[in-house]
């Protein structure tokens, strides 16, 4: 068996990251669609399919399953704008996630992989909740909750987010593991916040300043693939469930281990690739 290939499916979650970083949540597949199961969800609306790997996952089980896909992204990649084409199961989005949330039916489940700032999650989960009109609220599934951005804010385009709610910004600056600064040499994030941490920065932090504004609402975090965030309201008939399939994911200690390994020796790779092509423009 190839296993660079997901389980059941015959779809590389490779093929549009050349370098390895596994930043697709169809890494995470074999978690997220048991939540999608377990919730029952009959309509999955994906924010930021980008190239559309995860969206291609979605396709596979809803073909199954019965479930309607709608895909997100202002700026979508030929690959994905090619899958919608191609595909009459699939509905493509062509807004940013802020605008297209406050009309298209609320659905079932919202996967939220979009622009990694404490504004655009705040204002997505913010705009999701209000369409609820008081009912029981979407299943959520939140990607990048870990490092580096589930502390940290990145801007995809940074003229979109209010002045007043962007933290500084060290363009180009490296992130590494443990240095809540930039280090050259470290992935290289083009509008990542100058600093880690703090009030109102990061992913993460906007998932559990929503989840304490609003009553009856459980979070759990599985620590792996830069890290899922599943948001679900108690009350939902499939809660018991859904933590009990959770719970040995949920801020489980070797995933995180491994994925603080692994984020290390992403950034040192990065950090060795850039040594090696200084010498060489040098020689």
């Amino acid at each position: 068996r190839d296993c660079n290939r997901l389980v059941y499916m015959d779809i590389d979650p490779y093929e549009n990251d050349p370098a390895r970083w596994a930043h697709s949540l169809a890494h995470l597949s074999e978690i997220l669609l048991p939540c999608l199961d377990t919730a029952g969800a009959r309509s999955v609306v994906e924010v930021g399919a980008f190239a559309g790997d995860l969206t291609q996952v979605l396709l596979e089980w809803a073909a199954v399953s019965g479930a309607r896909i709608s895909a997100i992204d202002p700026t979508p990649h030929e690959t994905l704008v090619q899958l919608a084409e191609a595909r009459d199961d699939l509905e493509l989005v062509r807004e940013t996630s802020l605008v297209a949330l406050q009309h298209i039916p609320v659905p079932d489940a919202v996967i939220i992989d979009g622009d990694h700032n404490y504004y655009t999650v705040a204002e997505e989960l913010r705009a999701i909740a209000a369409r609820g009109d008081g009912a029981t609220l979407p299943l959520l599934l939140i990607h990048d909750v870990c490092w580096p951005h589930g502390r940290r804010d990145n801007y995809f385009e940074p003229e979109r987010i209010p002045a007043e709610s962007r933290h500084e910004i060290a363009e180009g600056g490296g992130l590494v593991p443990g240095e809540p600064g930039v280090r050259p040499g470290g992935l290289p994030y083009k509008a990542a916040a100058a600093r880690e941490g703090g009030p109102r920065n990061g992913v993460l932090t906007a998932v559990e300043d929503f989840v304490a504004g609003r009553e009856g609402l459980q979070l759990a975090v599985v620590p792996v693939f830069f890290g899922l965030g599943v948001v679900w309201d108690r009350g939902a008939p499939w809660s018991g469930a859904m933590e009990e399939l959770l719970r040995p994911w949920d801020g489980n200690a070797l995933l995180a281990r491994l994925e603080e390994n692994r984020a290390h020796h992403l950034a040192h790779w990065y950090l060795q690739t850039s040594k090696t092509y200084q010498a060489e423009e040098r020689a």
